[in-house]
């Protein structure tokens, strides 16, 4: 049902991830909030951002209105003055992309899970805190997001295995929780013509690649299951020697962490441009368009993902995808991906093994991969969203 009515109202949207700075939910906040204004011209928009990126929100749209909010997420600021500073925008609804919804913000708002990680993996290990305080700030984590799934007026889950882990956590009726799935587009969509003409091998060979590869993106948190990647990793180059395992994302202390444990199998080594495993940290776009598509194949090893975003853009870039059979992966690759495991590290080794070897099955992924991305748009997300801010405005 979609609902229309005149009268304009005023919709906020935390967009304090927006952009690079918030990694998964950045694109997420960024792709929801650029695809919104584009299609609502009915309503008028208060988008709230942080120094960090309120110049790389451009919007000319007259009906938006930038607000600065340079308040830090997951902080007792947040809980206290960020409402304050909603508060003063006389906002018909907001929406929160994340579960982290003041407390004390007292009006309608509309909230985004994107998943129950940190409910499923309360694991120190992913923290650079102490015991102490992290379990404080566990305690902090399990209020916010138990206030924001009660006193939403309406919830939207990325999938319906997110939605199902939160109806069996929380004891929420089924009918409050809207399944949208985020969209997938094209990581060169913005490039220059100079970043369109860009020579593969030289950029290849700019990361010391010159040899085929595995490749991953993203985060290393110990949900990720990356030392049990390259465990595999250093029995399959026995076989392969040519071979390497290729890792990107924004070092931190969980991928200092991996480099570590690495270097401990004796697959990596800072000073030796021909190690095999290679650490790339942030790559831009253009750059992570050559990797996906260049790559053997990507592997997504991770226990447990609310969506699993870079499968879907590794497909889009004709890479083919082995993936972990946990959580929400293979409701949202479908049959465009071959899957394992990730308990197992020899089922891990062998499904490898097999899509090295095999030419045709790797085509075949791509081919799948093709139709697979095809359920996925950014536009439709927003649409879908923007139903969701319509029907609860009036409720």
């Amino acid at each position: 049902m979609v609902i229309n009515n005149k009268k304009i109202k005023r919709i906020g949207i935390d967009a304090r991830f927006y952009g690079p700075i918030g990694k998964g939910l950045g694109r997420y906040t960024q792709e929801l909030v650029d695809n919104i204004i584009k299609i609502d011209n009915e309503n008028q928009y208060v988008v709230f951002l942080t120094k960090e990126n309120f110049d790389k929100f451009k919007t000319e749209n007259p009906n938006v209105k930038k607000v600065l909010a340079d308040i830090r997420w997951y902080t007792l600021a947040e809980q206290i003055l960020f409402p304050m500073i909603l508060m003063k925008e006389k906002l018909d609804i907001v929406h929160f992309p994340h579960f982290n919804a003041p407390i004390f913000y007292p009006k309608k708002f509309i909230v985004t899970i994107h998943d129950l990680i940190v409910h499923k993996f309360p694991d120190e290990r992913a923290t650079t805190l102490n015991p102490f305080i992290y379990k404080i700030k566990l305690l902090f984590y399990k209020a916010v997001i138990w206030s924001a799934v009660k006193r939403a007026k309406k919830i939207i889950a990325v999938s319906n295995f997110t939605k199902q882990d939160i109806i069996n956590e929380f004891k929420i009726d089924p009918d409050k929780i809207t399944v949208i799935y985020e969209g997938v587009s094209t990581l060169s969509k913005k490039e220059s013509k100079d970043e369109m003409n860009l020579d593969d091998n030289k950029i290849l060979l700019g990361y010391n690649i010159n040899n085929p590869y595995l490749l991953y993106t993203g985060n290393a948190y110990p949900h990720k299951n990356l030392e049990k990647l390259i465990k595999v990793f250093s029995a399959i180059i026995k076989k392969y020697r040519n071979l390497s395992l290729v890792l990107v994302g924004k070092e931190d202390y969980f991928y200092k962490n991996i480099k570590d444990f690495a270097r401990g199998q004796n697959l990596y080594n800072k000073l030796d441009k021909n190690d095999f495993v290679k650490f790339l940290g942030y790559v831009p776009d253009s750059h992570l368009r050559i990797l996906y598509k260049n790559a053997v194949v990507y592997i997504f090893p991770s226990y447990y993902e609310g969506f699993g975003l870079p499968a879907l853009e590794a497909m889009v870039n004709d890479c083919p995808v082995l993936s972990s059979n946990k959580s929400s992966l293979p409701e949202v690759l479908g049959q465009a991906a071959v899957y394992f495991n990730p308990e197992s590290e020899e089922e891990m080794q062998t499904q490898i093994e097999s899509i090295i070897n095999n030419g045709s099955m790797r085509q075949e992924l791509i081919s799948q991969g093709r139709a697979q991305i095809k359920k996925y748009s950014w536009e439709k997300c927003a649409a879908e969203t923007l139903n969701i801010y319509k029907l609860n405005i009036w409720i």
